[in-house]
This record gives structure tokens, C-alpha cells and sequence, in this order.
């Protein structure tokens, strides 16, 4: 018999826990965690951290399964070299304070690059104004007004309305009662299904969500030089 058969024959054989004993293990458990209560805090600390990094892996395992359909969107939503060699895609919701913060840093970055394809996905994740917002941006998109719409109102303070939509949509030259009307089209509706559920896809819980090619994830506000960082560990491959 090996060594390991053996290890598993007395293993099979071996006695369970009397339930004296299990006690003792219990008391010895509560009294460790008593002298020492960072013991429980660094197992939490563990656990977290596993479900973090699996849940990286699953991200970025769906990513790579799935790369042609997330770096594809309407030309209106390309931004930069539409043949560039690594395709940046932004998740943002144009209610977010953060995503609207980084509008400069986002274009400044394209205007930095030519090499680079950016694909923007709008989806509605903070409340009922985020879907008026985004539908009023996809249905701008409809009479070739997407990066005027979608400017006007991530940069609008004024909570949105019909009525607010409609004058923004005025004034940046667009059929303001079109767009209207387009609002709740099946194309749009489509859209929006479609860019949400490949947020659901890689586990978006926050906006704004940047995929570098199929290289990393990167949830939250970023800094140029952060970006730049990731756009060239994703060039390499």
C-alpha cells in the first residue's frame, strides 16, 4: 500500500469528533478570538479578497469570450482611430458625477493617441433620471446629435425633464419634438438592453467602468497617466 492509500485508509477509518471534543475546539476557537480579534477580521480580509480576485477572473473571462460584441457599437459611439490597435470601452452613466468629471480627461486622452479606438456605452445605473438622460442620447443619436446631446447634458446641472430635454435639444440644433417621439423607440430601448447587460456581464457595480482591450478592468475615476498605463500594458498583449 502507498503512503497516500495509507493516509486514506486511516483517514476512512479514523473516529469522528466526540462531541466533547468538538466543544474543546469551540472554547479553544472563542478564546483564541478573544485575546486576539484580528484573527476574525483578517479572515474576513481573506474571504473578501478571494471574491474580489474570482470575481476579476470571471470579469475578465467574459471579456475575453465575448470581445467582439463589447468593443462593437454604432459608429456615433466610436470616438478616435476606428482602426486603432487597442479599442478602450467606457461604461458611463451620464447622471454620474464622476463619469462627467472625466469628460476633459477622456478627450484629452484620445487627442493624445492617435493609435487609440474609444467605445462608449451608455447605461442608466443611478436612477430614473439616468434613463431619461440616456434615452434623450440615444434618440439624439437617431438625427446624428449623440456628442452634442450627450455633452449638454452631462454638463446640464438642471434635473432633467421632457421639457429641459426638449430645450437643450433646441438649442444645440436638433428636431426637438423628434427626439421626443424617439425617446422610447425600440431602437433605443435596444441599446440601452444591450449595453446593460454586458455591464451585468463583467459584474459592473459603478460607474465609470473601463475595459483596456482584453487586458484589465478598471472601475472608478482614473487619471490620464492611469489610463495611459493601462492602454500600454494592453498593447503588449
Amino acid at each position: 500500500m502507498s503512503a497516500i492509500s495509507a493516509v486514506s485508509a486511516q483517514a476512512e477509518t479514523a473516529p469522528a469528533f466526540t462531541p466533547q471534543q468538538r466543544q474543546e475546539i469551540v472554547d479553544i476557537m472563542r478564546q483564541a478570538l478573544k485575546s486576539d480579534p484580528s484573527i476574525l477580521s483578517d479572515a474576513i480580509l481573506a474571504l473578501r479578497q478571494g471574491a474580489q480576485a474570482k470575481a476579476e477572473t470571471d470579469a475578465l473571462k467574459y471579456v475575453r469570450q465575448n470581445h467582439a460584441a463589447i468593443q462593437n457599437a454604432p459608429a456615433y459611439a466610436v470616438r478616435g482611430n476606428p482602426n486603432g490597435d487597442v479599442t478602450v470601452v467606457e461604461f458611463l452613466d451620464p447622471r454620474c458625477g464622476y463619469c462627467r468629471s472625466l469628460v476633459p480627461v477622456i478627450d484629452k486622452l484620445v487627442a493624445s493617441d492617435p493609435k487609440l479606438r474609444l467605445v462608449e456605452k451608455i447605461i442608466p445605473v443611478l436612477s430614473d433620471k439616468s434613463v431619461l438622460d440616456s434615452q434623450a442620447i440615444l434618440a439624439a443619436a437617431m438625427q446624428g446629435g449623440y456628442d452634442k446631446m450627450k455633452r449638454a447634458l452631462m454638463q446640464d446641472t438642471t434635473p432633467p425633464t421632457i421639457e429641459r430635454i426638449k430645450q437643450l435639444a433646441s438649442a444645440n440644433g436638433l428636431n426637438a419634438e423628434k427626439l421626443e417621439a424617439d425617446l422610447h423607440s425600440s431602437a433605443v430601448s435596444a441599446q440601452i438592453n444591450e449595453n446593460l447587460a454586458q455591464a451585468r456581464g463583467i459584474g459592473l457595480d459603478g460607474t465609470p467602468t473601463f475595459i483596456f482591450g482584453t487586458a484589465s478592468i478598471a472601475p472608478g475615476a482614473m487619471t490620464m497617466a492611469d489610463m495611459q498605463n493601462h492602454i500600454r500594458d494592453a498593447r503588449k498583449g
